[in-house]
């Protein structure tokens, strides 16, 4: 009984030692197909079927140390229309992993993420991920001052338990981005009382932000009372301690509101308030169009959701988008931008696969901005 015992013991240590030798021979083998530089810790060679365009790359770039790529889950699943998804819908876990295997690092909150913060953190963690924003929906312009400050203090607490600074906040008093009804003509127009409350009521919650080490984010929507470009000026002027979010595709749209204005001209006008608030814009949403889906959703009177069921959005790299992002980028970097480039598609999952669309963004960015 001992000596077959040893002769087993003897058999699995021969093909134990036949197994690693085996592996070394191997590794010794493809070794030279390695070239001397190759980063064997970040293959993302996978990504570059969804990699249809060349941007010609910033100079100066944007401080890697000092700039993130995120995402938000909007084009998987939207939460201002939870039927804007997949059937059946498409589970919280996925969206992560494939915001992940995209090599992005950061999310907008979503409704459809763990409302339990050490499950939260723990998913996110499982994928190097963290969360971007929050959204905080005030309520100044309809005496709602004692709510808006409220959801305030929820959301703030909620970054500080992830060690992240950023709040995005819009005002959503009349708002109409989520009803039935073509949005810009029938988005509310603030009376001079209004917009006192609004900055006023801006301002208070800024300065608690500032006080917490926080960046307070203004983000002018489609269908609310803030969408346009003068709208952001007014705001801007009558406030202190209120950032600016740039989010490209809603200013693209607000602005295509006449139907006169072509692409170009658009542009140029973003262009010029990136420009002019370079300093005080402390985070991006990269938003691209379809200008003739979003054209064809204005005229026919679509709303807001409707138009992006139809594809009036898109994500930057797609060759069917408007948006040059180059030049608007350039300007953020020249003023030296630190902060989140955030990737916004708002889509229809069932028409453009959420993680083709992810990677086609990430290999875009990778290419224009080094990141």
């Amino acid at each position: 009984m001992v000596s077959i015992l040893a002769n087993r013991k003897f058999l699995w240590q021969t093909i134990g030692h036949f197994a690693i030798a085996l592996v070394i021979a191997t590794l010794i083998a493809i070794a030279p197909a390695l070239p001397a530089h190759a980063d064997t810790t970040r293959d993302l060679s996978y990504r570059q079927f969804s990699c249809p365009s060349s941007p010609t790359p910033l100079n100066p770039t944007f401080d890697p140390a000092l700039v993130r790529l995120g995402i938000t889950p909007t084009g998987w699943s939207n939460s201002d229309d939870p039927s804007i998804d997949t059937v059946p819908p498409t589970q919280y876990r996925q969206i992560l992993s494939e915001m992940a295997l995209a090599d992005f690092k950061g999310s907008q909150m979503s409704g459809k993420f763990p409302s339990d913060m050490d499950v939260l953190k723990s998913e996110l963690a499982l994928r190097d991920l963290t969360i971007s924003e929050p959204w905080v929906g005030t309520f100044f312009t309809i005496g709602a001052f004692e709510d808006s400050e409220r959801i305030f203090y929820e959301q703030m607490e909620f970054m500080q338990e992830l060690d992240e600074n950023t709040i995005v906040v819009a005002e959503l008093g009349a708002a109409v981005h989520q009803q039935p009804i073509a949005p810009l003509p029938n988005r509310p127009i603030f009376t001079e009382a209004q917009w006192t409350e609004l900055a006023e009521g801006l301002d208070y919650l800024g300065a608690i932000a500032k006080e917490n080490g926080m960046n307070f984010v203004y983000h002018p929507h489609v269908g609310t009372g803030v969408e346009t470009p003068a709208d952001v000026d007014k705001l801007m002027s009558m406030t202190s301690n209120v950032e600016l979010l740039l989010d490209t595709g809603h200013l693209y749209y607000a602005i295509a509101e006449d139907p006169d204005k072509t692409p170009t001209e658009i542009l140029a006008e973003i262009e010029a308030l990136v420009t002019k608030y370079a300093d005080r814009i402390k985070h991006v949403h990269l938003k691209n169009i379809r200008d003739s889906i979003l054209r064809d959703s204005i005229a026919q009177g679509l709303s807001f959701l409707d138009s992006i069921r139809e594809g009036a959005f898109t994500v930057p790299g797609d060759s069917a988008g408007v948006i040059d992002f180059n030049p608007i980028l350039q300007i953020l970097a020249n003023a030296n931008y630190e902060g989140w480039l955030v990737v916004e598609a708002e889509q229809d999952p069932n028409k453009a696969n959420p993680l083709q669309y992810a990677l086609m963004a990430r290999c875009y960015l990778e290419q224009l901005t080094g990141l």
